[in-house]
């Protein structure tokens, strides 16, 4: 679950730094993260009374059937292994504000998720926390009204099509397919350490809704991928990276809303236990992200990540392939 995105982009040298190589910003805890969290906090126990209430009013028969569920999640394995790459993948994402997506759905192929389940789990459990970081971009002004229109319903269609491409063909032949994407991807993460963008005008963009459906599809088909390819390929023609990262990032609750809702109604998503996982190792991972965040340079996030990545879903297609 991702608590710990910064949108409010401060002229600091870290940021400078983010910026220059199309990364969202990072802020400091004192302005943004510290309100954020109590609101969590206050938020999360006003649920757990309203929860308590209604589950001491409830029917016994109810309260036997929760109380056995609860059971069986905390019991599971997966639930535990998601935990974990929920709390792996939202540190990835707090320390660079990129990359939740592809970091899940890697480690998840990798501890024997389908590619449809995997998918479904992340952007399903990313409905929420999209949300959250697009009404942050508008507060903020890093939202370019024009590119976000050009972008938004195309990314949906992307998305749409990719769930049913997804839930139509056999996990099993598709699997190497999206390990070898998700490898790309890696390639890619670790190509941005080395790369530095120039400004042109938003009009001089090229082929934007194209770049759109494309971006929505592959995240789709690959559990993540949207920022990764829209943000960067948009930096990369030159657009203004504070504007590209606010909107791609609004952008992104719409295409997750429709690419979670796809799942749903198509597919269906058969590993709640996925999506429990992800969203409750997330809660903890923040104090993790910012420490590196801290510690160590952008670039050598960038490097550490990328190599992850791209390890990680070698060694996957290894799997497949063998």
């Amino acid at each position: 679950m991702r608590t710990n995105r910064h949108t409010n982009i401060s002229d600091t040298p870290e940021n400078q730094e983010h910026l220059s190589i199309g990364l969202p910003p990072v802020e400091k805890t004192s302005t943004l993260v510290l309100p954020d969290r109590r609101m969590l906090l206050v938020g999360f126990l006003i649920a757990m009374s309203l929860a308590g209430y209604w589950f001491s009013q409830a029917d016994h028969h109810v309260r036997h059937s929760l109380a056995t569920s609860l059971a069986a999640l905390l019991t599971s394995e997966y639930f535990w292994l998601a935990v974990g790459v929920g709390l792996a993948a939202q540190i990835v994402d707090g320390a660079l504000g990129m990359a939740y997506g592809v970091t899940s759905n890697s480690f998840l192929l990798g501890i024997g998720a389908s590619p449809a389940a995997a998918s479904g789990a992340v952007h399903v459990a990313e409905i929420f926390t999209t949300a959250i970081s697009g009404v942050s971009h508008i507060k903020f002004g890093n939202v370019d009204k024009e590119l976000f229109k050009k972008i938004v319903i195309p990314g949906v269609l992307g998305g749409v099509a990719g769930v049913i491409f997804l839930t139509s063909i056999n996990g099993k032949l598709l699997k190497p397919f999206v390990t070898a994407y998700l490898l790309i991807m890696g390639v890619i993460i670790l190509r941005k350490a080395f790369k530095v963008v120039k400004e042109k005008p938003t009009e001089d963009l090229q082929h934007v809704r194209k770049l759109a459906v494309s971006g929505g599809f592959l995240d789709a088909v690959g559990g993540g991928g949207w920022g990764p390819v829209v943000t960067s390929s948009l930096i990369g023609q030159g657009n203004n990276p504070r504007k590209t990262i606010g909107t791609v990032n609004t952008a992104e609750f719409f295409v997750a809303l429709a690419t979670g809702t796809s799942f749903l109604l198509l597919g269906g998503i058969d590993h709640w236990v996925l999506v429990a996982g992800l969203i409750f190792g997330g809660l903890f991972a923040a104090p993790f992200a910012a420490y590196l965040t801290s510690k160590l340079s952008v670039k050598a996030l960038l490097v550490s990540v990328g190599l992850l990545i791209s390890s990680l879903s070698a060694f996957n297609l290894y799997k497949t392939l063998v």
